[in-house]
């Protein structure tokens, strides 16, 4: 069965960074796009970025220039490098997998437990 599993989430000062990791196992990685949501309490689950198996990303508008999705296939890795973080980062980070067409990402629902992110101000 797939599993997703989180890490690298923790307390940073504004204007710090941090560096999510998501191992993948009981799935072939390459072949599927990967996805990073964040949620706060009482909202919904937004997407943040996204990365297609060719490499092609996408990123919600507020984290654009500060947030870096990659993935490594032989480590079975999805990266989110977060830079400039603000005190509206802070949530709990979610790994997804899901398909990507027409420059759209789509979650096949499959989510790690999450990793919270708390950035101070």
């Amino acid at each position: 069965q797939v599993q997703l599993v989180e890490s690298g989430g923790g307390l940073v000062q504004a204007g710090g960074s941090l560096r999510l990791s998501c191992a993948a196992s009981g799935m072939i990685f390459r072949i599927a796009a990967m996805g990073w949501y964040r949620q706060t309490p009482g909202k919904q689950r937004e997407l943040v970025a996204a990365i297609s198996v060719a490499g092609n990303t996408r990123y919600t508008d507020s984290v654009k220039g500060r947030f870096t999705i990659s993935r490594d296939n032989a480590k079975n890795t999805v990266y989110l490098q977060m830079n400039s973080l603000k005190p509206e980062d802070t949530a709990v980070y979610y790994c997804n997998k899901g398909r990507y067409s027409n420059s759209n990402y789509y979650s096949d629902n499959l989510w790690g437990q999450g990793t919270q992110v708390t950035v101070s101000s």
